[in-house]
């Protein structure tokens, strides 16, 4: 048993390269997972530099000095985030205000189109079932309402989150867009000379993740255009917010768009019950999603990133699990550096094996 320990270590971990590769991987999981929470600013500022880097990097291909391309880029991003704080937030906020407010008239609502199916479709469903749903549906709602309570009991302390970050977070995105070059200089000090295996997996990782990036974030703002020119044209109730959580699944590949349909289909029940308007919505939302998988997606991601649909559907369930709403937002991005790492991995094994 030892001696196949020994082995799989010898094969595995005598190339310095890879061993270096491990721990930093190792480094960074664990700073991530331990002081996340601490750290918070200073990785969101870290994510939107990098994010902002493109466009600093196209401005300067265009021979502009580095200082005024971080300075127009800022500028572009900071009126980015005023327009969202004055006008997309507030609004948002009012749709979730309006909905919080007409959700007991809704789940009534519900509970009296339901009660009409068993007589309506006596073939298809029970009034039994139709109790079962309407007991679930009650418990659900109560659940929730203690929820939102404990959120506004806790409204305080996020706001002054909020606050920070909103003046934390500007001033470090600036400076590690600013003084990137005099950063690395000084973080890679600390690092060993050689590695090679780990500046391989960043580079074939870095092109991947920011045309990815690049290409949902494009996916997200026409889905969501889309989508609500869709349902406000429907007449659909809360089609701002609607549409803007159907824009977000795309983040979240299969298990977004499966989740959004119930939603949707909620939605449409509750204001107009089984009619032509609740089958004419849905359609609408299955022909954004069928021009979203076979057309817009494959043209703005073609290449992108080489996964297997388990692997996304496993990197989704792993990393939410491990880091929530953000696991799940980079839970792609996650799985093709994993991706990355195993491919240059086994290569240099390859390689290693091959040398006489």
């Amino acid at each position: 048993m030892f001696e196949i320990f020994r082995e799989w270590k010898n094969r595995h971990f005598s190339d310095p390269q890879r061993v270096i590769l491990g721990i930093m991987l190792i480094a960074g999981a664990g700073l991530v997972y331990f002081l996340g929470s601490l750290l918070a600013p200073v990785f969101i500022s870290i994510i939107i530099a990098y994010l902002l880097e493109g466009m600093v990097g196209v401005l300067q291909r265009s021979r502009l000095p580095r200082l005024p391309a971080v300075a127009i880029v800022f500028v572009v991003f900071m009126v980015g985030m005023i327009v969202m704080i004055l006008w997309l937030i507030p609004l948002t906020v009012k749709q979730i205000s309006q909905l919080v407010q007409q959700l007991p008239g809704m789940l009534s609502t519900v509970q009296y189109r339901l009660l009409q199916l068993p007589t309506s479709y006596p073939e298809l469903i029970s009034e039994n079932q139709v109790g079962q749903i309407i007991d679930f549906l009650n418990t659900g709602i109560s659940t929730l309402g203690k929820r939102v309570l404990t959120l506004s009991l806790a409204s305080v302390v996020e706001l002054i989150h909020l606050v920070v970050y909103l003046v934390l977070v500007p001033f470090m995105v600036f400076f590690l867009l600013k003084d990137k070059m005099l950063l690395l200089g000084w973080g890679r000090r600390f690092l060993p000379d050689n590695m090679d295996l780990t500046e391989t997996v960043w580079q074939e990782a870095n092109v991947q993740i920011t045309n990815y990036i690049r290409g949902k974030g494009w996916e997200l703002l026409i889905i969501w255009g889309i989508s609500y020119a869709s349902f406000k044209a429907l007449g659909l109730q809360f089609a701002l917010l609607i549409s803007l959580f159907v824009g977000l699944s795309v983040i979240i590949p299969y298990i977004g768009v499966t989740v959004m349909g119930f939603v949707m289909a909620l939605a449409a029940f509750i204001q107009w019950g089984w009619s032509s308007e609740f089958a004419a919505a849905m359609a609408v939302y299955a022909v954004i999603q069928i021009l979203d998988g076979n057309l817009l997606a494959p043209l703005l991601l073609s290449g992108v990133v080489n996964l297997h649909p388990v692997a996304i559907v496993v990197a989704v369930l792993l990393f939410g699990g491990l880091w929530g709403l953000w696991g799940l937002f980079f839970a792609i991005p996650l799985a093709t550096l994993a991706n990355a790492v195993i491919k240059a991995w086994f290569a240099r094994l390859e390689h290693r094996s091959e040398k006489p």
